[in-house]
């Protein structure tokens, strides 16, 4: 006969403005608890394929009735006692071994990515430990399981943290219990989600596993990241107006930083309130470097001033980074001229094919990477085409969005054979540039051909 199996799930209650509070102001506190509500059914879906009762070992008191919903009402409700977390986590273990259950599994929710058979392989452990942990990333542990009470397990805890300097817990823990001649086992380690980078760390998880992608924290993370627009601007009072009407239904999902090098035109002045302004020395990739360093967004989103945007650009934005860690979208031009039909062509299969992506095409990128690679190089010209081919030796798989930005043809000379001639000056100014002809001549270049 198989043995009374019990788990306590150990949590907050989904309480807006008193769980996964390292998490604000990143996160508004009702996102914040949304996120937990994600974990919990996240945890709530692994536990049900285990053979076991389910306890919710909760805080605050009054609070269960968020819990209901998630955990049902198979799931028996336990409110936390004790003055610390280890006496709470003791006293919930010692309530439901004392109902009479063979081994109990008590396991955190900080951890999503718990699987049913993580919590299958602890029960078994326990067939020849005295007791089990769960390793978390940050030298912590998500788990601990027990066939009787080991107080141990949670004695040594109880005069705070500060005595471990210099030791992560589950060490300190397991050295204490050896000493007491208890046997200990781990099972597999998984990452905390407590910061902004333990979300990042579990984004770009995302991207190597469709699981993922398909529990209810990938599906709310991949819907809430944080997109910033970041606009060079430079004597822009022809086209500023515009974007900021493209941008304006935007403002509540994204971060818009202009960044202007110096216009000495009506640009600066004809920014609207609610967009966030930056001044920095002249130049495309500085400006763009700026803009990056004072966002705060998980995507970086860097577009030029003469765009048009296609509709919902921040959910085609997020599609192509489920997947991806850089990408841009399709180009376009509202002219019906043949060569510049064959331009949109060329940029949009060069994408596919090369792997090299231009600023016009509203370039996106991980935060992370963005600053990982060295940002854009201090480079008076090319410096998107520079970036491109660092993201390529780097090996990053490039994604494009389905829909296309229409970008505008001023810089194309009027008539179909200029036209040509213009394209075939900038694919010779790129050989140059491969070629390491030294950049300030290809900008001199560049400057006749404009």
């Amino acid at each position: 006969m198989q043995m009374k199996r019990a788990i306590i799930v150990f949590t907050r209650a989904p309480v807006p403005g008193q769980t996964k509070t390292r998490l604000m102001p990143a996160f508004g506190s009702r996102q914040c608890a949304r996120l937990h509500t994600c974990f919990l059914r996240d945890i709530q879906a692994q536990c049900k394929k285990i053979r076991a009762d389910v306890f919710v070992s909760y805080t605050p008191r009054g609070a269960e009735h968020l819990l209901y919903p998630i955990f049902g009402k198979r799931a028996v409700y336990l409110p936390q006692k004790g003055e610390d977390i280890w006496e709470r986590m003791c006293r919930s273990m010692e309530t439901v071994l004392q109902r009479g259950y063979g081994a109990c599994v008590l396991i955190g929710t900080d951890i999503p990515e718990i699987r049913a058979a993580h919590l299958a392989q602890a029960f078994d452990m326990l067939k020849t430990r005295d007791v089990v942990f769960g390793p978390s990333s940050d030298g912590g542990y998500y788990l601990v399981g027990m066939k009787r009470l080991y107080r141990e397990a949670f004695a040594c805890m109880t005069d705070g943290q500060e005595k471990i300097a210099g030791c992560h817990i589950l060490d300190h823990v397991i050295c204490h219990l050896s000493k007491k001649g208890i046997v200990s086992g781990t099972v597999q380690e998984l990452s905390d989600m407590d910061t902004q980078k333990n979300l990042q760390g579990y984004r770009e998880r995302m991207r190597k596993d469709a699981r993922l992608q398909k529990t209810e924290t990938g599906k709310y993370l991949m819907g809430t990241s944080r997109i910033s627009v970041i606009v060079p601007i430079y004597n822009e009072e022809k086209t500023i107006e515009k974007l900021q009407r493209q941008l304006a239904p935007y403002l509540s999902q994204c971060e818009i930083i202009f960044v202007d090098g110096g216009s000495t035109d009506r640009t600066i002045g004809s920014i609207k309130d609610g967009f966030r302004l930056l001044h920095s020395a002249k130049g495309r990739a500085a400006q763009m470097n700026l803009g990056a360093k004072e966002s705060h967004g998980d995507i970086l989103f860097f577009l030029h001033c003469d765009s048009e945007l296609p509709r919902r650009f921040p959910a085609e934005i997020r599609r192509v980074m489920k997947d991806h860690r850089a990408g841009c979208f399709g180009i376009a031009f509202h002219s019906r001229n043949f060569f510049m039909f064959t331009c949109r062509v060329i940029s949009n299969h060069r994408v596919k094919d090369r792997k090299v992506m231009f600023g016009d095409q509203g370039i996106f990128i991980d935060r992370d990477l963005f600053f990982e690679v060295g940002m854009f190089p201090d480079l008076p010209i090319m410096e998107d085409y520079q970036f491109s081919l660092t993201l390529k030796d780097k090996g990053v798989r490039l994604g494009m969005a389905r829909r296309r930005i229409y970008t505008s043809d001023r810089r194309f000379p009027k008539g179909t054979i200029p036209k040509l001639r213009l394209m075939w000056k900038m694919n010779r100014l790129r050989k140059m540039y491969r070629d390491q002809v030294p950049i300030e001549k290809i900008a001199d270049r560049y400057r006749d051909i404009r």
